[in-house]
Protein backbone atom coordinates (compact mmCIF):
# COMPACT_ATOMS: atom_id res chain seq x y z
CA UNK A 1 0.00 0.00 0.00
CA UNK A 2 2.32 2.46 0.60
CA UNK A 3 3.96 1.84 -2.92
CA UNK A 4 0.80 3.59 -4.18
CA UNK A 5 2.01 6.25 -2.78
CA UNK A 6 4.93 6.58 -4.27
CA UNK A 7 5.23 9.04 -7.11
CA UNK A 8 5.66 7.53 -10.92
CA UNK A 9 8.82 8.11 -12.81
CA UNK A 10 6.76 10.58 -15.25
CA UNK A 11 5.60 12.67 -12.35
CA UNK A 12 8.38 13.08 -9.95
CA UNK A 13 10.71 16.48 -10.42
CA UNK A 14 13.63 16.81 -12.58
CA UNK A 15 14.85 15.28 -15.91
CA UNK A 16 12.13 12.95 -17.42
CA UNK A 17 9.21 14.82 -15.22
CA UNK A 18 6.80 17.50 -16.41
CA UNK A 19 8.19 20.97 -16.05
CA UNK A 20 7.02 23.06 -13.36
CA UNK A 21 5.92 26.51 -13.69
CA UNK A 22 7.61 29.23 -11.19
CA UNK A 23 4.61 30.46 -9.30
CA UNK A 24 4.87 34.30 -10.32
CA UNK A 25 6.01 36.72 -7.44
CA UNK A 26 3.40 38.51 -4.97
CA UNK A 27 2.33 41.73 -5.67
CA UNK A 28 4.00 41.98 -1.97
CA UNK A 29 7.53 41.05 -2.81
CA UNK A 30 6.69 43.69 -5.91
CA UNK A 31 6.05 46.56 -3.56
CA UNK A 32 8.68 45.89 -1.14
CA UNK A 33 11.69 45.90 -4.38
CA UNK A 34 9.76 49.00 -5.52
CA UNK A 35 9.69 50.56 -2.21
CA UNK A 36 13.68 49.59 -1.77
CA UNK A 37 14.67 51.56 -5.01
CA UNK A 38 12.46 54.39 -4.13
CA UNK A 39 14.62 54.25 -0.28
CA UNK A 40 17.99 53.70 -2.44
CA UNK A 41 16.61 57.35 -5.02
CA UNK A 42 15.75 59.10 -1.85
CA UNK A 43 19.44 58.51 -0.44
CA UNK A 44 21.15 59.34 -3.28
CA UNK A 45 18.98 62.26 -3.53
CA UNK A 46 19.58 63.31 -0.01
CA UNK A 47 23.14 63.17 0.26
CA UNK A 48 23.09 65.47 -2.99
CA UNK A 49 20.97 68.18 -2.38
CA UNK A 50 23.24 69.49 0.25
CA UNK A 51 26.19 69.72 -1.60
CA UNK A 52 24.40 71.18 -5.00
CA UNK A 53 22.47 73.87 -2.72
CA UNK A 54 25.70 74.76 -1.84
CA UNK A 55 27.13 75.14 -5.00
CA UNK A 56 24.16 76.91 -6.58
CA UNK A 57 24.44 79.24 -3.36
CA UNK A 58 28.23 80.32 -2.83
CA UNK A 59 28.85 79.28 -6.80
CA UNK A 60 26.88 79.75 -9.04
CA UNK A 61 24.97 82.45 -7.87
CA UNK A 62 27.44 84.44 -7.52
CA UNK A 63 29.01 83.99 -10.78
CA UNK A 64 25.72 84.95 -12.52
CA UNK A 65 25.27 87.90 -10.56
CA UNK A 66 28.80 89.29 -10.85
CA UNK A 67 27.82 88.95 -14.53
CA UNK A 68 24.57 90.65 -14.17
CA UNK A 69 26.26 93.23 -12.17
CA UNK A 70 29.26 93.79 -15.01
CA UNK A 71 26.56 95.70 -17.47
CA UNK A 72 25.74 98.34 -14.92
CA UNK A 73 27.76 101.03 -13.30
CA UNK A 74 27.02 100.13 -9.57
CA UNK A 75 28.96 101.14 -6.45
CA UNK A 76 27.81 98.27 -4.71
CA UNK A 77 24.76 99.50 -2.49
CA UNK A 78 21.13 98.71 -3.47
CA UNK A 79 20.20 96.85 -6.25
CA UNK A 80 22.37 97.86 -9.67
CA UNK A 81 20.28 100.14 -11.84
CA UNK A 82 22.49 102.16 -14.29
CA UNK A 83 22.87 100.12 -16.91
CA UNK A 84 25.64 100.92 -19.11
CA UNK A 85 25.62 97.45 -21.60
CA UNK A 86 29.58 96.57 -22.39
CA UNK A 87 31.37 99.55 -22.07
CA UNK A 88 32.94 98.17 -18.44
CA UNK A 89 34.30 95.35 -20.52
CA UNK A 90 35.51 97.78 -23.15
CA UNK A 91 37.20 99.68 -20.76
CA UNK A 92 39.19 96.47 -19.76
CA UNK A 93 41.39 96.79 -23.01
CA UNK A 94 41.74 100.23 -22.46
CA UNK A 95 42.85 100.55 -18.74
CA UNK A 96 46.85 99.92 -18.60
CA UNK A 97 46.52 98.70 -15.12
CA UNK A 98 44.52 95.85 -16.04
CA UNK A 99 46.74 95.56 -19.12
CA UNK A 100 49.56 95.22 -17.11
CA UNK A 101 48.00 92.68 -14.85
CA UNK A 102 47.70 90.91 -17.53
CA UNK A 103 51.70 90.72 -18.73
CA UNK A 104 52.37 90.55 -14.87
CA UNK A 105 50.69 87.16 -15.33
CA UNK A 106 51.93 85.77 -17.73
CA UNK A 107 55.30 86.90 -16.31
CA UNK A 108 54.46 85.13 -13.32
CA UNK A 109 53.48 81.91 -15.19
CA UNK A 110 56.05 81.85 -17.27
CA UNK A 111 58.85 82.19 -14.62
CA UNK A 112 56.54 78.67 -12.20
CA UNK A 113 57.12 77.15 -15.35
CA UNK A 114 60.82 77.59 -15.75
CA UNK A 115 61.85 78.19 -12.80
CA UNK A 116 59.56 77.18 -9.55
CA UNK A 117 58.69 73.56 -11.01
CA UNK A 118 61.81 72.47 -12.44
CA UNK A 119 63.26 73.59 -8.91
CA UNK A 120 60.20 71.26 -7.33
CA UNK A 121 61.14 68.47 -9.77
CA UNK A 122 64.78 68.49 -8.95
CA UNK A 123 64.15 67.82 -5.15
CA UNK A 124 61.62 65.63 -5.28
CA UNK A 125 64.09 63.53 -7.59
CA UNK A 126 66.88 64.30 -4.82
CA UNK A 127 64.78 63.32 -1.82
CA UNK A 128 63.11 60.45 -3.58
CA UNK A 129 66.37 58.56 -2.97
CA UNK A 130 67.71 56.93 -0.09
CA UNK A 131 69.31 59.46 1.44
CA UNK A 132 69.82 59.44 5.58
CA UNK A 133 67.21 62.22 7.02
CA UNK A 134 65.05 62.47 3.84
CA UNK A 135 61.74 62.40 6.06
CA UNK A 136 62.95 65.45 8.04
CA UNK A 137 63.99 67.44 4.84
CA UNK A 138 60.19 66.51 3.03
CA UNK A 139 58.81 68.14 6.12
CA UNK A 140 60.95 70.89 6.19
CA UNK A 141 60.63 71.72 2.53
CA UNK A 142 56.93 71.28 2.83
CA UNK A 143 56.00 72.77 5.89
CA UNK A 144 56.20 76.82 4.34
CA UNK A 145 53.18 75.90 2.05
CA UNK A 146 51.70 75.13 5.54
CA UNK A 147 51.63 78.46 6.24
CA UNK A 148 48.96 80.75 5.73
CA UNK A 149 49.83 83.85 2.63
CA UNK A 150 49.01 85.97 5.54
CA UNK A 151 51.92 84.66 7.80
CA UNK A 152 54.11 84.10 5.19
CA UNK A 153 53.61 87.73 3.46
CA UNK A 154 54.50 89.02 7.22
CA UNK A 155 57.51 87.22 7.65
CA UNK A 156 58.67 88.16 4.54
CA UNK A 157 58.05 92.00 4.96
CA UNK A 158 59.86 91.67 7.38
CA UNK A 159 62.78 89.76 6.12
CA UNK A 160 63.28 91.77 3.16
CA UNK A 161 62.65 95.66 5.03
CA UNK A 162 65.18 98.07 4.00
CA UNK A 163 67.96 98.75 5.80
CA UNK A 164 67.37 96.42 8.81
CA UNK A 165 65.94 93.44 7.13
CA UNK A 166 67.50 90.30 7.61
CA UNK A 167 68.29 89.89 3.76
CA UNK A 168 70.28 93.37 3.57
CA UNK A 169 72.04 92.29 6.53
CA UNK A 170 73.10 88.99 4.62
CA UNK A 171 74.28 90.56 2.01
CA UNK A 172 76.49 93.22 3.78
CA UNK A 173 78.16 90.66 5.91
CA UNK A 174 79.54 88.80 2.79
CA UNK A 175 80.09 92.47 0.96
CA UNK A 176 77.30 92.50 -1.56
CA UNK A 177 75.83 95.67 0.00
CA UNK A 178 74.78 97.20 -3.39
CA UNK A 179 72.33 94.38 -4.28
CA UNK A 180 69.73 94.62 -1.55
CA UNK A 181 67.96 97.88 -0.91
CA UNK A 182 64.12 98.87 -1.48
CA UNK A 183 62.80 95.36 -2.62
CA UNK A 184 59.51 95.77 -2.56
CA UNK A 185 59.54 99.35 -3.07
CA UNK A 186 61.54 99.39 -6.40
CA UNK A 187 59.46 98.84 -9.54
CA UNK A 188 62.37 96.51 -10.73
CA UNK A 189 63.13 94.57 -8.22
CA UNK A 190 59.12 93.83 -6.33
CA UNK A 191 58.01 91.29 -9.18
CA UNK A 192 61.21 89.43 -8.70
CA UNK A 193 61.11 89.38 -5.06
CA UNK A 194 57.53 88.36 -4.67
CA UNK A 195 58.25 85.67 -7.31
CA UNK A 196 60.91 84.28 -4.53
CA UNK A 197 58.11 84.91 -2.05
CA UNK A 198 55.80 82.48 -4.46
CA UNK A 199 58.30 80.13 -4.60
CA UNK A 200 59.36 79.80 -1.36
CA UNK A 201 55.71 78.92 -0.16
CA UNK A 202 54.54 76.76 -2.77
CA UNK A 203 57.37 74.63 -3.92
CA UNK A 204 57.09 72.22 -1.44
CA UNK A 205 53.71 71.54 -2.76
CA UNK A 206 54.76 70.60 -5.88
CA UNK A 207 57.46 68.61 -5.07
CA UNK A 208 55.14 66.48 -2.93
CA UNK A 209 52.96 65.98 -6.06
CA UNK A 210 56.20 64.94 -7.76
CA UNK A 211 57.38 62.58 -4.71
CA UNK A 212 54.03 61.06 -4.90
CA UNK A 213 54.51 60.68 -8.93
CA UNK A 214 57.88 58.81 -9.00
CA UNK A 215 56.50 56.82 -5.81
CA UNK A 216 54.31 55.44 -8.34
CA UNK A 217 56.92 53.99 -10.67
CA UNK A 218 57.27 50.68 -10.46
CA UNK A 219 61.20 49.95 -9.94
CA UNK A 220 61.32 46.96 -11.67
CA UNK A 221 61.30 49.48 -14.78
CA UNK A 222 64.44 51.71 -13.66
CA UNK A 223 65.87 48.28 -12.66
CA UNK A 224 65.34 46.75 -16.36
CA UNK A 225 67.33 50.44 -17.62
CA UNK A 226 70.19 50.13 -15.39
CA UNK A 227 70.47 45.79 -16.29
CA UNK A 228 70.62 47.36 -20.00
CA UNK A 229 73.11 49.78 -19.19
CA UNK A 230 71.23 52.83 -19.07
CA UNK A 231 72.78 55.80 -17.21
CA UNK A 232 71.25 58.08 -14.28
CA UNK A 233 69.97 60.64 -17.04
CA UNK A 234 68.89 57.96 -19.53
CA UNK A 235 67.12 56.23 -17.24
CA UNK A 236 65.62 59.78 -16.15
CA UNK A 237 64.47 61.04 -19.53
CA UNK A 238 63.29 57.56 -20.84
CA UNK A 239 61.75 55.61 -17.86
CA UNK A 240 61.13 58.28 -14.79
CA UNK A 241 59.75 61.83 -16.67
CA UNK A 242 57.53 59.47 -19.23
CA UNK A 243 55.85 57.89 -16.58
CA UNK A 244 55.69 61.23 -14.64
CA UNK A 245 54.11 63.17 -17.21
CA UNK A 246 50.47 63.03 -15.63
CA UNK A 247 51.69 64.49 -12.55
CA UNK A 248 53.76 67.25 -14.50
CA UNK A 249 50.70 67.92 -16.25
CA UNK A 250 48.18 68.36 -12.96
CA UNK A 251 50.99 70.41 -11.25
CA UNK A 252 51.51 72.76 -14.51
CA UNK A 253 47.49 73.15 -14.53
CA UNK A 254 47.73 74.17 -10.53
CA UNK A 255 50.34 76.52 -11.30
CA UNK A 256 48.95 78.37 -13.92
CA UNK A 257 45.64 78.50 -12.33
CA UNK A 258 47.38 79.92 -9.24
CA UNK A 259 49.22 82.09 -11.27
CA UNK A 260 45.75 84.25 -12.63
CA UNK A 261 43.97 84.10 -9.39
CA UNK A 262 46.58 85.39 -7.46
CA UNK A 263 45.62 87.66 -4.19
CA UNK A 264 46.57 86.96 -0.84
CA UNK A 265 50.01 87.04 -0.92
CA UNK A 266 50.71 89.91 -3.04
CA UNK A 267 47.74 92.26 -0.95
CA UNK A 268 49.74 91.29 2.42
CA UNK A 269 53.16 92.10 0.94
CA UNK A 270 52.88 95.29 -1.42
CA UNK A 271 49.17 95.77 -1.76
CA UNK A 272 50.32 96.09 -5.65
CA UNK A 273 52.52 99.01 -5.46
CA UNK A 274 54.48 100.72 -5.95
CA UNK A 275 52.65 102.49 -8.63
CA UNK A 276 50.61 99.20 -9.43
CA UNK A 277 53.46 97.62 -10.38
CA UNK A 278 52.93 94.22 -8.48
CA UNK A 279 49.10 94.38 -9.29
CA UNK A 280 47.36 91.12 -10.35
CA UNK A 281 43.99 91.09 -11.93
CA UNK A 282 42.34 89.68 -8.22
CA UNK A 283 44.14 92.78 -6.68
CA UNK A 284 42.76 95.22 -8.87
CA UNK A 285 39.12 93.90 -9.01
CA UNK A 286 39.70 94.20 -5.14
CA UNK A 287 40.92 97.35 -5.22
CA UNK A 288 38.46 99.26 -7.61
CA UNK A 289 35.43 96.83 -5.67
CA UNK A 290 36.02 97.61 -2.07
CA UNK A 291 38.37 101.09 -2.37
CA UNK A 292 36.72 102.79 -5.19
CA UNK A 293 33.28 101.15 -4.52
CA UNK A 294 33.36 100.67 -8.59
CA UNK A 295 31.72 97.23 -8.19
CA UNK A 296 30.21 97.15 -11.65
CA UNK A 297 33.87 97.54 -13.26
CA UNK A 298 35.17 94.90 -10.23
CA UNK A 299 32.79 92.65 -11.80
CA UNK A 300 33.84 92.41 -15.57
CA UNK A 301 37.47 92.39 -13.90
CA UNK A 302 36.16 89.25 -11.97
CA UNK A 303 34.27 88.13 -15.40
CA UNK A 304 37.14 88.58 -17.20
CA UNK A 305 39.04 86.38 -14.88
CA UNK A 306 36.79 83.49 -14.88
CA UNK A 307 36.30 83.86 -18.47
CA UNK A 308 40.62 83.36 -18.66
CA UNK A 309 40.51 80.59 -16.36
CA UNK A 310 37.67 79.01 -18.26
CA UNK A 311 39.03 78.99 -21.79
CA UNK A 312 42.41 78.03 -20.33
CA UNK A 313 41.04 74.85 -18.20
CA UNK A 314 39.11 73.60 -21.17
CA UNK A 315 41.72 74.00 -23.45
CA UNK A 316 44.23 72.24 -21.24
CA UNK A 317 41.89 69.27 -20.66
CA UNK A 318 40.85 69.77 -24.59
CA UNK A 319 44.54 69.02 -25.74
CA UNK A 320 46.54 68.06 -22.40
CA UNK A 321 44.77 66.11 -19.91
CA UNK A 322 42.44 64.54 -21.97
CA UNK A 323 44.87 61.15 -22.96
CA UNK A 324 45.43 60.66 -19.19
CA UNK A 325 41.07 61.05 -17.95
CA UNK A 326 40.50 58.70 -20.73
CA UNK A 327 43.28 56.08 -19.56
CA UNK A 328 41.46 56.83 -16.27
CA UNK A 329 37.79 56.12 -17.30
CA UNK A 330 39.02 53.06 -19.24
CA UNK A 331 41.17 51.67 -16.26
CA UNK A 332 37.94 52.21 -13.92
CA UNK A 333 35.94 50.38 -16.39
CA UNK A 334 37.85 47.57 -16.84
CA UNK A 335 38.34 47.97 -20.56
CA UNK A 336 41.68 48.76 -21.18
CA UNK A 337 44.15 46.75 -22.58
Amino acid sequence: MASTFLPSADNRPGPGGPDVDTPPPSAGAARGRARRRALHWLTAVGFQVPALVLFLVLVLLPILFALYAAFFRWGGFGMPTDYIGADNFTRLFDDPVFLGDLWRCFVLVALSLVLQLPFALALAVALNQKIRGRAVYRMLFFAPYVLSEAITGVLFSMIFAPDDGLADRILGGIGLDGIGGEWFADPSMVMATLFLVMTWKYFGFHMMLYLAGLQSIPRELTEAALIDGAGPWQRFRNVTLPLLAPTLRISVFLSVIGSIQLFDLVWVVTQGGPDHHSETMAVTMFQYGFKRYQVGYASAISVAMFGISLVFALAYQRFVLRRDLEGATTTMRGDGK
